[in-house]
């Protein structure tokens, strides 16, 4: 006699030889059609997600972009004038004045004009500090942007944060520069500087 019990193990037992033998239920064939179908779904999405990204890189169009500005420092008291900009989240990161090199411009007069427009100081150049490059995204375009640095010596002008891409501006003296600027490239040249400034005194 067998004794019949519900999935997923069917238990039979038999009588005459005294032996129980447990054996495991097979999934049917429309559960394993369901699953293989799933599993295709699921490959067909990846599939078009995939395509959808290489197809969106493969749009966009790559820019080259170049900035200046750099380190504008006070030799009579050994202060430097940065900037403060907010960003997404709100926080105040603190970076050397710098931003695009117009038409017609060197990098020179880019630099110095920047640094005006952005902290109200004017200036003239001491020597180059170095370049900064980074890629990023925007708009769908893949930009290479480069960044040149300056020393530069404070001639005039009054501090001021009237540019509207600015948040704060601050003269800082030098040694507390790395604390508080945000950026490691940065904080970098500033030490470069520093020892051009100790050079020439």
């Amino acid at each position: 006699m067998v004794n019949a019990v519900s999935d997923p193990l069917i238990t039979v037992f038999c009588i005459q030889n005294a032996v129980a033998y447990t054996i495991e239920a097979m999934p049917s064939s429309s559960s394993k059609s369901s699953r293989d179908k799933g599993s295709r779904k699921r490959s067909i999405q990846k599939g078009s997600a995939e395509g959808h990204s290489k197809r969106r890189a493969a749009r966009m169009r790559t820019v080259a972009e170049t900035s200046a500005g750099g380190l504008v420092v006070d030799t009579e008291t050994g202060h430097a004038a940065v900037i403060g900009r907010l960003d997404r989240r709100g926080r105040l990161l603190w970076s050397l004045p710098k931003g695009h090199v117009e038409h017609g411009e060197t990098v020179e007069q880019a630099a110095v004009r920047e640094v005006a427009e952005e902290t109200g100081i004017d200036s003239a150049v001491v020597a180059a500090l170095g370049s900064i490059d980074y890629w990023f995204v925007a708009e769908d375009r893949r930009i290479h942007k480069t960044v040149h640095h300056f020393l530069l010596r404070a001639v005039g002008g009054t501090l001021s944060d009237a540019d509207y891409e600015v948040a704060e501006v601050a003269w800082v003296p030098l040694a507390d520069l790395p604390a508080r600027l945000a950026y490691a490239d940065e904080r970098r040249l500033v030490q470069r500087a520093t020892t051009m400034l100790a050079d020439s005194a």
